[in-house]
């Protein structure tokens, strides 16, 4: 920045600010054009993309199956660089326009926000991935929710001012440097004397490294040698101990549209998917 920005008594919308989402950030809610849902044969009905947020989602699916519940789902592609989140049929699923998003045909059910979703579908099929012990519940609860609050400081501050914005400015990114930092710290004495973050392998192990361990794995924004990733090395142990999990390899691939052919599956219907080249 070359002078300083003073902002005016009223903020108005009037041209859009630069970056990668330019196009699609705007300061209103709702639908811009009509477009209906697909829906496929299973009850559950999944609109994502494979976001931090999206394989939240799509690991915990996987590994509902892998752990032999009757978690059977189809993932349908919402290309949010195309505004598919702003078609009529989505808004009606989530009316705040931000992927994932689900439905349950059998029950009618439309549910949003990554940990709702995940909750829900813990809850429906008899709490699993939560801890039975009331402590190691208690520890689940507030790390996922941790998750929740922290992680928009890693996307929509860092990774926004680091990766998209149409400027690199000192100031916004060496503030979200610092507290993504402070945040890896936190995992990382949590980790040094835990296996898993509440006891047991659970939802809040999926959440945190669906942010987290993709970005000590060196996937998010580019940025693994700039924040020495490398020294959270009990978060890294961790990370790569879920990574190599089968449900959590197929999750990942679910809603991609990037990277080599051998990691996309942009929509899924069945497990038969993962085999097709």
């Amino acid at each position: 920045m070359t002078e300083e920005y003073v902002p005016p008594k009223v903020w108005k919308w009037e041209q859009p600010s630069g970056g990668t989402f330019a196009s699609i950030n705007r300061p209103i809610a709702g639908a811009t054009h009509d477009k209906a849902l697909p829906v496929g044969t299973h009850p559950l009905q999944l609109y994502s993309l494979a976001t931090p947020n999206g394989i939240k989602v799509t690991i915990l699916l996987e590994e509902l199956l892998e752990a032999g519940h009757d978690a059977e789902y189809d993932a349908w592609l919402i290309d949010i660089g195309k505004g598919d989140q702003f078609g009529s049929g989505f808004v009606t699923v989530n009316p705040n326009s931000k992927i994932p998003a689900l439905m349950d045909q059998s029950t009618g059910q439309r549910v949003f926000e990554s940990a709702s979703i995940m909750l829900y579908l813990s809850e429906k099929f008899g709490g699993a991935f939560i801890p039975r012990d009331p402590a190691q519940r208690a520890e689940m609860f507030s790390w996922l929710f941790w998750q929740m609050g922290s992680a928009p400081f890693l996307g929509g501050g860092f990774g926004h001012f680091y990766a998209y914005a149409p400027t690199k400015q000192e100031y916004p990114i060496n503030r979200y440097a610092m507290e993504v930092k402070r945040q890896l710290d936190v995992l990382d004495r949590h980790l040094a004397d835990h296996d898993w973050m509440a006891g047991e392998y659970s939802l809040a192990d999926m959440a945190i490294y669906a942010w987290y361990g993709n970005l000590v794995l060196g996937r998010a924004y580019n940025a693994a040698e700039f924040l020495d990733v490398a020294s959270y090395k009990h978060v890294l142990a961790w990370a790569q101990k879920i990574d190599a999990r089968p449900a959590v390899i197929r999750g990942r691939k679910v809603n991609r549209t990037w990277g080599e052919p051998h990691e996309q599956l942009p929509e899924r219907h069945s497990a038969a998917d993962f085999d097709t080249p």
